[in-house]
């Protein structure tokens, strides 16, 4: 059965952008960028500098006293905090206008953290931002930013950076040691997203965001005395992650999320790659210093199937999924007791998303349903392809199908580096996934939610001894945790110490705006050690001593992945 649905296709799609990113991936970028970066970036070992770095005048503060730890347990283990899945630089995904604002400026805070001028006036020109805040295309904020930030970044802003380079900085100083940076755009959404400035291939895109990492690493050592120097340090192999980690610094991972890799997209369901382009395409990325990657995200594409969206938002993101693709999301009713895809469901649009504009949307049946597409033979190549270049390989966003085929594929090679980063995979699988030896984490949910995820799957992860980390998908869309509803019964006392005691953390400011987890939540990057210790007043120090083994659990990951 089907049934006439009228949607606004521009609205459509820029809301599925809002939805599609949870880690899209597409690519963008002007001719005259830089197509290269190093294919290895640990400097030799130098002690981080903390006392007096020289920083640009204005600029925002940490707010944290005392001085990073170093070194390791006494069993050799590195310990710390890993975020496996976030976006420092949106700003040049889906053509350069999705995000607002730059994660770090030569020229000062006051060029980096600016509104979109698509977003004046008043805000009455961010679609994506009304459509994700207020449910409308029709709303307001102050656009002012620096110094007033009246209005963002906040917890439920989507559209404003939330990862200024300064709060990385203090992510860092509060006990943090990995961050898996997943360059990431969506070309369709790219297309029509208002304010649109680069180019929407998707390639183009994820090379302009590797030399924007490189660019920053090479931004924080000029501040601490030269090359290697600094506390973020881009990392290619495990090894060099370990010795970063050790040093006390910061060690950046590349990643890549994308709907369509290597213009892998599939129309009517005919590929529009080969395997030439696909090794092409894998053998760039490795150059580029990327060591992990999704075969497909939010569309089907011509490696895989995708695991839907449910409700409303399922509606939207298939409606973005027609226009890329020209087919609608296949599905077939399948067990509850057995792995499968959210129900994308029949929910009623909100009125501001009809239109005159058909298209004919499927009417899907209650209950469990499993996507029909799983991994294609392009997609087995691509999965080989990795396996033969040591990558690790992200089955999030797979359908339930294309998930236990290539699981079939990982253990039949008895390959280990395999990943789940924000929840986005069917938890049946965590046994497979651990006994592989791969690392999986929680996405950055509310409080109470992370924890009750984590205790909902300790027992898997007991079983292998495996270490976690969260997966907050920073300026990705996705939502970052909002402030407790009881935390004024049990709210974060400021100042407090970091999880590892090193370091003592007050509430953050910037410019004239000072942050409280206990009322903001985590409205930028710098509020994840205050989220920390809101997860240790909430589920205790279980959950505090397994985040602070999730560095070691995904090191031993990517190490099995490269020995392979």
């Amino acid at each position: 059965m089907q049934r006439l649905r009228r949607i606004r296709r521009t609205t459509v799609l820029v809301t599925a952008a809002a939805v599609a990113c949870l880690g899209t991936t597409a690519l963008v970028a002007p001719a005259s960028a830089t197509n290269t970066a190093p294919q290895t970036a640990a400097a030799p070992a130098q002690p981080v500098a903390v006392g007096e770095p020289t920083l640009p005048s204005p600029e925002s503060e940490v707010d944290v006293t005392g001085t990073p730890f170093t070194g390791t347990r006494p069993d050799g283990t590195v310990y710390g905090l890993i975020d496996a899945h976030s976006h420092l630089f949106m700003q040049d995904g889906m053509g350069g206008a999705a995000v607002c604002g730059k994660v770090f400026s030569e020229h000062g805070i006051e060029t980096a953290l600016r509104d979109c001028l698509s977003h004046e006036p008043h805000g009455l020109g961010a679609l994506l931002e009304n459509l994700t805040q207020d449910g409308s295309p029709i709303g307001t904020h102050d656009t002012t930013g620096w110094p007033t930030f009246a209005d963002w970044p906040a917890h439920d802003s989507l559209t404003h950076q939330q990862m200024y380079y300064r709060w990385v900085e203090r992510a860092w100083r509060g006990g943090q040691r990995v961050l898996v940076n997943d360059l990431v755009t969506n070309g369709l959404l790219c297309s029509i997203n208002p304010g649109t400035h680069q180019s929407c291939d998707e390639m183009t895109a994820i090379r302009r965001q590797a030399q924007d990492t490189y660019d920053l690493q090479a931004f924080v050592d000029a501040q601490y005395g030269g090359p290697g120097r600094g506390w973020f340090r881009i990392v290619t192999s495990s090894d060099q992650a370990r010795q970063v980690i050790e040093q006390g610094k910061l060690a950046v991972v590349l990643g890549v999320e994308t709907s369509e890799p290597f213009g892998c997209k599939q129309t009517l369901r005919l590929p529009r790659c080969s395997r030439a382009d696909i090794d092409a395409g894998l053998d760039e990325l490795y150059d580029l210093g990327v060591r992990s990657m999704y075969l497909c995200h939010k569309f089907d594409n011509a490696l895989c199937g995708v695991r839907f969206d449910p409700g409303t938002m399922g509606t939207i993101i298939n409606a973005g999924q027609f226009l890329s693709t020209g087919t609608w999301w296949d599905a077939h009713s399948c067990p509850a007791d057995q792995p499968h895809d959210n129900n994308p469901g029949n929910g009623e649009l909100p009125p501001e998303l009809e239109d005159d504009l058909p298209p004919v949307l499927p009417l899907y049946p209650p209950g469990t349903l499993c996507n029909t597409r799983g991994l294609s033979g392009l997609g087995a190549y691509t999965v080989q392809g990795l396996i033969e270049r040591n990558m690790m390989i992200e089955i999030d966003h797979m359908s339930a199908k294309a998930a236990d085929q290539t699981l079939d594929l990982l253990e039949e090679a008895d390959y280990p580096g395999v990943l789940s980063t924000h929840s986005w995979m069917d938890e049946r699988y965590l046994d497979r996934l651990y006994g592989l030896g791969g690392f999986a984490t929680i996405y950055g949910h509310a409080a109470h939610e992370f924890v009750e995820e984590y205790e909902r799957t300790a027992p898997v992860r007991d079983r292998y001894g495996a270490g976690i980390g969260f997966g907050f998908d920073m300026n990705g869309f996705g939502g970052t945790p909002p402030p407790r509803t009881d935390a004024a019964a049990s709210p974060v006392t400021y100042p407090f110490r970091s999880f590892d005691g090193g370091t003592v953390l007050d509430r953050q400011t910037t410019g004239e705006r000072t942050w409280d987890v206990n009322v903001d939540g985590v409205a930028h990057y710098g509020l994840v050690p205050d989220y920390v210790e809101d997860l240790r007043l909430v589920g205790g120090q279980e959950v505090i001593d397994d985040l602070a083994r999730g560095p070691e659990s995904y090191l031993t990951t990517w190490a099995g992945a490269e020995a392979h």
